[in-house]
């Protein structure tokens, strides 16, 4: 295997050096000088691909020690011919995800496939109206999204198999320098334009038909969206690995965010529902009865109490006809209803009409003015205001004034406050 008087001795350093450690150093010395400089020169974090590779070698080798034994007596030259098994080396990123990962370099447990990234989720919002979440329904969404391709299993050839990129020697990463200064050297690190990233290359007649060598393929899905009772807005519905699909890639997930639209009737406060309601004057005071369509169609009869008094802006509540609760939809929240009360305009009532009127209503809690005391009161005239209005132009004409005065202040002033 080795030849005549077995195998050559050559250089047993080199792995070593590569480290830098000493031919005496121990198992945890070979981690740690390992941890050390794979994480410096890991080319995600700008460092250079072949020193990282050359570091995979060596920590290989050297954290083995059938390997190890092997190199000490022989060197490289004998794991290159193949004794002991070693005759090829790992993927250097593998070692360095098995390293970090927590199983030793050897052992089970770590995969010595090519390392998978996380594809990216994708976000849509999906509008539903509030009785779709007060009811539950089920809505279809169609999209297209990237399948590997059927023909090819997304390895971009017919043959199954791609040739390393030369121009970044597979690593899908490459590193420009560019002298910036005297003794400064700017090192930038770019995906490669030959491979776009992927590390490999396909001669162009053994590009597969269906994707051109892409690898990828477009696909048209319709999902099922099952919309529960009681969602909130803002509430995600995530499919699990339905987002698009690219090589040696976990597929990322397709979440659909709820927006819940405005309703025209109905308000929602978590599992509360609220409305308005007007009520005339008469109403109020003598009692009222209408009906309430609700979100799933339902009419309720909504009436007062015999001789019940509404006040403007009163509330009243009714149990278990709010929003289903999510994930227990046969308890529901309350309904609340606020009250307005519509007065009659001016003149509505008769002078004759206001004194029967006022033999109903209760006494007047106001204190009468003597006659003596009407004799010394000047008369007055009650104006109508929009008070809102009247706020507004108030504040308006408050800041035209105080911008007036800071322009009539003498500029030296205004220096020498500014000096201050």
């Amino acid at each position: 295997m080795f030849g005549r008087g077995g195998p050559r001795r050559s250089d047993n350093s080199k792995y070593y050096d590569i480290l830098g450690i000493s031919k005496n150093a121990s198992e945890d010395e070979i981690k740690k000088a390992y941890r050390k400089a794979a994480m410096k020169n890991h080319p995600d974090k700008g460092g250079d691909p072949e020193k990282f590779k050359e570091l995979g070698q060596a920590y290989e080798v050297l954290s083995d020690p059938e390997k190890k034994e092997l190199y000490d007596q022989y060197g490289e030259d004998a794991l290159k011919e193949g004794m002991g098994g070693g005759g090829s080396f790992h993927n250097p990123f593998d070692i360095f995800e098995s390293f970090f990962g927590g199983a030793s370099f050897g052992g089970g447990g770590s995969s010595r496939g090519r390392r998978q990234k996380h594809g990216e989720d994708v976000v849509h919002s999906l509008k539903v109206s509030l009785e779709d979440v007060y009811n539950g329904t089920t809505k279809k969404l169609s999209l297209s999204r990237n399948i590997l391709c059927p023909k090819c299993k997304g390895k971009g050839s017919k043959s199954g198999t791609a040739g390393r990129c030369f121009g970044c020697k597979g690593t899908g990463m490459k590193i420009t320098r560019r002298q910036i200064g005297l003794g400064m050297i700017q090192q930038m690190q770019h995906v490669c334009p030959d491979c776009r990233g992927s590390g490999e290359v396909i001669n162009e007649r053994d590009k597969c038909p269906l994707c051109k060598g892409n690898k990828v393929s477009q696909e048209k899905k319709v999902l099922e969206v099952h919309v529960e009772k009681g969602m909130q807005q803002g509430q995600k519905i995530v499919f699990e690995g339905q987002a698009d699909e690219a090589p040696d890639t976990i597929t990322g997930d397709i979440v659909l965010v709820l927006q819940v639209k405005d309703h025209p009737k109905f308000r929602r406060e978590q599992d509360d529902l609220y409305i308005d309601h007007n009520l005339s004057l008469t109403e109020a005071l003598c009692g009222f009865q209408f009906a309430v369509k609700h979100l799933d169609g339902r009419q309720l009869l909504i009436k007062s109490n015999p001789g019940e008094v509404i006040k403007p802006g009163q509330y009243k509540a009714i149990n278990d006809e709010g929003m289903p609760q999510h994930n227990r939809p046969f308890m529901k929240g309350r309904l609340y209803i606020q009250f307005n009360v519509d007065f009659p305009d001016s003149g509505f009532l008769s002078p004759d009409q206001c004194q029967l009127l006022e033999k109903v209503l209760p006494q007047k809690s106001s204190k009468h003015v003597s006659d003596m005391e009407l004799d010394d009161c000047e008369e007055t005239t009650l104006h109508d205001v929009n008070f809102k209005e009247e706020m507004r132009r108030k504040q308006q004409q408050q800041y035209r004034e105080a911008y007036d005065e800071d322009d009539d202040e003498p500029s030296g002033q205004r220096v020498q406050c500014a000096q201050q």
